[in-house]
């Protein structure tokens, strides 16, 4: 093929789409003369796919997850969560009352009690499913390491247990009167959480007693007082806790004092009259937060290796860091079939299987999912990028009229791609040029080029309220449990698909 077509290809697919939205391909078109005699077609390519293992992957959340579940197809998950606390910059505790400069508030008991406490919204599975918690204190400073295949052990001895606490997600102990109350803003009061109660002289009396610079900061705090938490499921199979938060609390013990004279008021009931008055209070001191390191670790069992290697009829994906489907897209057929013609969509739809779980809770598909160039997966994640419809595209699940995530326009991608290679080229031949021992080794090239990735992912967006209009704010890889089976495969021998996916491409053309 002369690289004038391909010239020519890639000039009006970029007049055509990266000047327009992808809605309006074709504009311009109708206003050329008749005679020109331009006609629209339609063809199609096949797509060769295949399920990619997916050993980690990235995850900068706050949210962790705990738990363990055991899906008949997959096996066995589990999820643990590591995590430091946070110290406000500047931290002091309150003082003790002086009675003569009638300064501080509290007694001399100070510190009353200790807790930790991990507060919850949601989960996946079975609310009513008996768990057990168990609580370790770190012994090494966390790496800032995001991706879920961290290795606890490395940051934790199992003697540092801080507590272990039975629980089901839905606590049935707490009544309806409590868990649907409400402030005057009409917010609810309750918080599903589990409580695990810590020495109160290790972790309460003892850093009362240590210098101010110890809690100067996040990073002193770490460093000399307390290293984390580390979270993981011992007991029971069916249920994921979703984690908002992780707060180490005090109680303090103190004086109420008059306002106005900062003197404890004196007690009137019988039998503590003249006693000065005395409470309590929890309050929350340190917190698991986005200024400090958060890590989360998923753990699948080895069917879901079995599987990627195994199934050769379709593919899968699976979240969390479970599975991918990899597909390889028909750049080369497509230039030497439709070069001189004008791209005008090339639409790549994947389609999955319904299936029937005798599992009431068990996994759906995916909302979400990114398609995403292979050489890209790494970057994407790491550098907080947003699809940018070049090279990368997001679409919703169409659960309810076809079960398909539908890529209704990636021709940006093909001309993009078709482009990038014919730059390599060129550059490959001036080289050859200038040092007659350099070769330009296609395969090799090839080997990232033209495959992407099809990875479940969750997205978070801004509304405006006025207008109503929403618009992305963040994308991740989807972290709650989840999965598809897709229609497709990989090759068999001599380069045929047995279900391949069909790359749909409209096109235009001059008529001869």
């Amino acid at each position: 093929m002369k690289v004038k077509y391909l010239g020519a290809l890639l000039l009006t697919a970029t007049l055509t789409f990266f000047g327009c939205d992808d809605n309006t391909g074709t504009l311009g078109i109708g206003m050329l003369p008749g005679s020109d005699g331009i006609s629209a077609h339609t063809t199609t390519f096949n797509v060769v796919t295949r399920s990619v293992f997916a050993d980690s992957v990235f995850a900068k959340t706050s949210t962790g997850y705990v738990g363990r579940f055991t899906d008949s197809k997959f096996g066995s998950y589990e999820a643990s969560f590591l995590t430091e606390l946070n110290c406000r910059d500047g931290f002091k505790f309150p003082e003790e009352y002086d009675f003569e400069k009638k300064t501080g508030r509290l007694t001399k008991n100070r510190i009353t009690g200790v807790r930790l406490r991990v507060y919850y919204s949601s989960w996946f599975g079975d609310s009513l499913n008996a768990c057990r918690m168990s609580a370790y204190e770190l012994s090494e400073k966390l790496d800032r390491n995001r991706y879920t295949n961290i290795d606890p052990a490395k940051y934790y001895k199992p003697t540092d247990l801080l507590g272990r606490r039975a629980y089901t997600a839905y606590d049935t102990s707490v009544t309806d009167e409590e868990r649907y109350a409400t402030d005057s803003n009409g917010d609810l009061t309750y918080y599903p959480h589990i409580d695990f109660t810590l020495d109160k002289e290790k972790y309460g009396i003892e850093w009362y007693n240590k210098p101010a610079t110890d809690f100067a900061n996040s990073e002193t705090f770490i460093e000399n007082v307390f290293r984390g938490i580390y979270l993981k499921s011992d007991y029971g199979d069916g249920t994921i806790l979703y984690i908002d938060r992780v707060d180490l609390q005090m109680q303090y013990e103190f004086y109420v004092l008059n306002d106005t004279t900062n003197i404890p008021y004196k007690r009137k009931q019988e039998g503590h009259v003249g006693e000065d008055s005395i409470a309590q209070t929890w309050m929350t001191e340190f917190a698991s937060t986005k200024e400090v390191i958060q890590a989360n670790r998923f753990e699948n069992s080895k069917k879901v290796e079995d599987i990627v290697k195994n199934e050769n009829e379709w593919t899968y994906i699976k979240s969390p860091a479970g599975i991918f489907t990899e597909a390889v897209l028909p750049y080369d057929d497509i230039y030497k079939e439709l070069a001189g013609d004008t791209l005008n969509a090339v639409k790549l739809t994947f389609t999955n299987y319904n299936e029937k779980s005798d599992n009431e809770f068990s996994m759906s598909a995916p909302r979400y999912v990114l398609l995403l160039r292979k050489m890209e997966f790494k970057s994407f994640f790491e550098e907080n990028k947003l699809p940018d419809n070049l090279t990368s595209f997001t679409v919703e699940h169409n659960s309810v009229a076809t079960n398909q995530y539908t890529f209704s326009n990636i021709a940006r991608l093909v001309t993009t791609c078709i482009k990038e290679k014919d730059a390599a080229k060129k550059k490959a031949k001036e080289e050859a040029d200038a040092d007659p021992t350099a070769t330009w080794n296609e395969e090799e090239w090839e080997k990232d080029w033209s495959t992407v990735y099809l990875i479940p992912v969750s997205i978070t967006y801004d509304q405006n309220s006025s207008t109503g209009q929403k618009t992305m704010t963040g994308i991740q890889n989807d972290l709650q449990p989840g999965y598809a089976k897709l229609k497709g495969g990989p090759a068999e021998e001599g380069g045929k698909v047995k279900n391949p996916l069909q790359l749909e491409v409209t096109y235009t053309t001059f008529n001869k």
